[in-house]
């Protein structure tokens, strides 16, 4: 039988790091983990593009975090609702995705979630996907189950609003995705939801439908969103995020691009460092202290979680060459169709100006020309 931890401490850290609010309060939440009463506990993932990024990361970890208490953990693969998209936040309708588009997307998701999650050993977590059970529900089921909501609920939206005083489309697909999520929770009979702050609407509908439906309390935890300084969450939507299956020196060079501001916020949200570290680095950075090491230690601590220490070591290295040295790389593509497009896409740039006509001349001056692709990868040609 499986331990359930009830540590005062460790149920302490995981309902405040990270943590934005708890539902239906902390107060009822904290007496039940005490309690020593085991929780089923899930997190779902759209797979609406091939990798998993440091955002999701945030929810993998809390999820980690319960794991380590001997609590219940599913992770859910959103095979149906990746299809349909996810509304939240979104000022235009969402791209449609096929069932095909959705099982390729998906398919090393386990993999990288590995890096915080254990899915082998005492107490594995169980992956689900929720196209297993809507693959099988009938025109009939969808409509009793809206018949638990009123279009007013789902007006109140602030995107919906928006959209609305800009005399754009909502369609209707997009009213019937919180109450798709807010079914998971009924199927798999969750005593407990984990998400980020921006899917709180949707989390909350799962609670009232288990309510109706099964006459039951689900705890909903919603955790701080990765944020820059002007308030913009790091995403693949704001171009800014760190994909799960990218290069070490990747994730290292991407991290250390971050804004300052992130640095502390990073630390608690994606890291294991202890709270009285992130804490201490806090006050250190707001004592005047150069925020550049801290970032570099960040970079290192996120890249070792999924690529291991030892490339981590030399991610750093690599950073130290290329960027602080300025020291020069060679091979920037991989083939010259690869390199077409980098150039058509403005990746590349013939010292420090983007350079787009694949067809440009390029004048190698006696003191040698720089070729820059995006803000790690250099290459100095020089005349024979």
């Amino acid at each position: 039988m499986i331990e359930v931890i009830t540590d005062k401490a460790r149920i302490n850290e995981v309902l405040t790091r990270g943590v934005e609010n708890i539902y239906p309060n902390r107060e009822f939440l904290e007496k039940t983990l005490a309690s020593g009463k085991r929780l089923r506990i899930y997190c779902g993932f759209d797979p609406t593009a091939p990798s998993l990024h440091i955002g999701h990361a945030i929810q993998i970890n809390k999820l980690a975090q319960l794991q380590a208490l001997g609590h219940e953990i599913i992770f859910l693969i959103g095979g149906f609702t990746g299809m349909i998209g996810d509304p939240t936040d979104k000022t235009a309708t969402r791209k449609k995705l096929t069932k095909e588009e959705v099982l390729i997307n998906s398919k090393n998701y386990k993999k990288q979630a590995s890096a915080y999650l254990k899915f082998t050993g005492e107490n594995p977590a169980k992956v689900m996907n929720n196209s297993k059970w809507f693959d099988k529900m009938t025109f009939s089921d969808l409509i009793e189950l809206a018949s638990n909501f009123t279009v007013g609920q789902m007006l109140v939206r602030d995107m919906f609003q928006k959209r609305m005083e800009e005399q754009k489309p909502i369609h209707l697909h997009e009213f019937l995705y919180p109450l798709a999520q807010g079914y998971d929770s009924v199927v798999m009979d969750v005593d407990m939801e984990v998400g980020g702050n921006d899917q709180t609407f949707n989390m909350l509908a799962g609670r009232d439908l288990m309510k109706s439906l099964l006459g039951k309390e689900k705890f909903v935890i919603t955790t701080k969103l990765l944020a820059d300084e002007e308030g913009k969450k790091m995403g693949k939507t704001e171009g800014n995020a760190v994909s799960l299956n990218e290069t070490a020196e990747n994730v290292y060079g991407k991290i250390m691009s971050w804004p300052d501001g992130t640095i502390v916020n990073a630390f608690e949200l994606c890291t294991n460092e202890p709270m009285s570290e992130v804490e201490k680095m806090r006050e250190e950075i707001k004592l005047g202290k150069n925020p550049r090491d801290a970032k570099m230690r960040l970079a290192f601590e996120v890249t070792k979680l999924y690529h291991g220490e030892k490339k981590a070591k030399q991610a750093e290295n690599y950073f130290i060459k290329t960027v602080q040295k300025k020291e020069v790389p060679i091979k920037l593509a991989s083939s010259k169709g690869e390199a077409r497009r980098l150039i058509e896409q403005g990746g590349v740039k013939v010292n420090g100006l983007v350079v787009k006509d694949v067809n440009a001349d390029l004048n190698i001056v006696p003191e040698g020309v720089l070729l820059q692709r995006g803000k790690l990868h250099f290459l100095k040609v020089v005349g024979a």
